[in-house]
């Protein structure tokens, strides 16, 4: 456990592809911190149902809300394929927050007494479906004889929202951050602790549920500070820890993510603008014309819904454009994320934030910076560590 001197905070960054982690311990550099970066639970979960497909057996599957792409698809072929597949209210709304539709999938909603029954039949392949898998953590650091115990956790995770029955849940996500972004227009503002997380986030408040759990396992205090955050935020959080992007008082920050990419447009540290979409949905040179059209304040909602997106909001058009022509620049732009090869050879010039030499570990370092400054009581042990002013360990 900490000592005295010392905080130790586990930080993980959900994606769709992989979960990044980090186990920091105030004192340390940055780089002498533990790193892993992992397969995303998504990632775990569908390819544990294409083996219950191959092999033709049932499918049961309990749990909470977690993120879905690759496993509603394996889900869905799985379906497709003409093997039963039950699933749980509560992991149920992995793949839609209506459970009619996801019985329409062809999935069999079932009660929490009649999956434990299933669960006992030898021919069933049952998968937990969860985005904190706290016993696989727990264990992988005790293979590494690294204690398991933390002082606090930080946890980012994409979420939709739950969307109401017949409502896009694009305009859904997109109209809350806009709701957030007005009421304190920094990307810090996408982080909650554990007892602000709006209802509307359930991924985000199964997160939090199966918290309890890695504090069991692994011995934590039960009462530890727990934050929550969205992935794009945290991610774009963490590149201004890069100090060349930290320096720059006007700004683009694009995360191209697997599956989504958001951008903030920000000038002296306020976000002016921001568009968030499918990463699969643009290619180089759609995505050169939506940063030029965020850095010129004239980039529209609608014009990113009806491409596939989830949409664009343009707060301050006149400071961005003014900011702008006062340095006859453009924008410094910023790219993190692992598909961040999209903007290669662009005609844009850009730089690929590497903030503490590890972009992958973006959203953990953005997830640090912002539990520092929600919880006060932490931000003298992280904030040397992020300036750079930690001994080394």
């Amino acid at each position: 456990m900490a000592t005295a001197a010392s905080v130790r905070v586990l930080a993980i960054d959900i994606g769709t592809g992989t979960q990044d982690i980090l186990l920091f311990e105030s004192g340390r550099t940055m780089e002498n911190n533990v790193k892993l970066v992992m397969p995303s639970p998504t990632v775990i979960v569908a390819e544990r149902i294409r083996r219950a497909t191959a092999a033709g057996r049932p499918l049961l599957l309990t749990g909470v809300t977690m993120g879905g792409g690759p496993s509603h698809w394996a889900a869905r072929d799985h379906a497709l394929a003409g093997y039963p597949v039950a699933v749980t209210p509560e992991a149920a709304r992995t793949f839609d927050d209506d459970l009619t539709a996801v019985a329409q999938m062809g999935f069999e909603i079932i009660s929490e007494e009649e999956a434990a029954r299933q669960a006992r039949r030898p021919d069933v392949v049952h998968i937990e479906l969860q985005d904190l898998d706290a016993r696989a953590i727990v264990q992988t650091l005790r293979t590494f004889d690294l204690d398991p115990r933390v002082d606090a956790l930080a946890i980012a995770a994409f979420d939709h929202g739950a969307a109401p029955p017949g409502y896009s849940d694009r305009r859904f996500r997109f109209e809350f951050l806009e709701r957030m972004i007005r009421r304190s227009p920094t990307p810090a503002t996408f982080a909650y602790l554990a007892e602000e997380i709006p209802p509307a986030l359930t991924r985000l408040q199964a997160i939090k549920s199966s918290v309890a759990r890695y504090v069991e396992y692994s011995g934590s205090a039960p009462e530890l500070p727990v934050l929550l955050m969205d992935t794009g935020a945290a991610a774009a959080l963490g590149a201004l820890e890069d100090p060349r992007v930290r320096r720059q008082r006007h700004s683009l920050l694009c995360n191209i993510g697997n599956f989504h990419t958001l951008a903030f447009h920000l000038v002296e540290g306020r976000i002016v603008g921001l568009f968030e979409h499918h990463t699969g949905e643009i290619s180089r040179a759609r995505l050169e014309e939506l940063l030029r059209k965020l850095a010129a304040g004239t980039l529209t909602n609608d014009e990113v819904f009806y491409d596939s997106g989830h949409g664009a909001l343009v707060l301050e058009p006149e400071r961005a454009r003014a900011s702008s022509a006062a340095t006859s620049e453009p924008p410094f732009l910023a790219v993190t994320g692992p598909r961040r090869e999209l903007l290669r050879g662009s005609s844009l010039p850009h730089y690929e934030a590497v903030p503490h030499g590890d972009m992958m570990l973006a959203g953990c370092f953005g997830l640090l910076r912002a539990l520092a400054e929600r919880v006060p009581a932490l931000g003298p042990a992280i904030r040397p560590a992020l300036l750079g002013e930690a001994k080394a360990a």
